[in-house]
């Protein structure tokens, strides 16, 4: 039996990131907005990648589609994929979670950058 991967540690960057909209959340939506059309991106070019290549060697893909039962272990791979893609898309928002459960706040920042420009 073999021990479960050890998760890796998450890493971020530290301190307040750069507000480009006045509404709070906006540069959190609009970076999950960016998130997901990436997403997309490379989801739309794999599918027509795939969709070509079975029609090129004359295979029904919406049949067999259809008909297809994942089994365990695929339903297990898309649940671990399905978790690394909402911690990207997320990453924002947990990342001002864990800056907020620090204490990191903007006048920390400030603090700590002209205390760095006085050295």
């Amino acid at each position: 039996m073999t021990a479960a991967p050890k998760p890796a540690p998450i890493r971020d960057a530290r301190g307040k990131r750069p507000q480009f909209y006045e509404a709070q959340g906006l540069d959190q939506a609009m970076s999950m907005i960016l998130v997901l059309a990436s997403e997309f991106a490379v989801l739309r070019e794999r599918m027509d990648t795939l969709e070509r290549i079975l029609e090129a060697h004359g295979i029904d893909a919406a049949a067999a589609i259809e008909a297809y039962a994942p089994t365990t272990e695929v339903l297990t791979a898309r649940e671990t994929w399905r978790q690394a893609f909402l911690a990207r898309l997320y990453y924002l928002a947990r990342k001002d979670a864990a800056d907020a459960a620090r204490g990191d706040t903007d006048t920390r920042f400030r603090e700590t950058i002209e205390t760095i420009a006085e050295r």
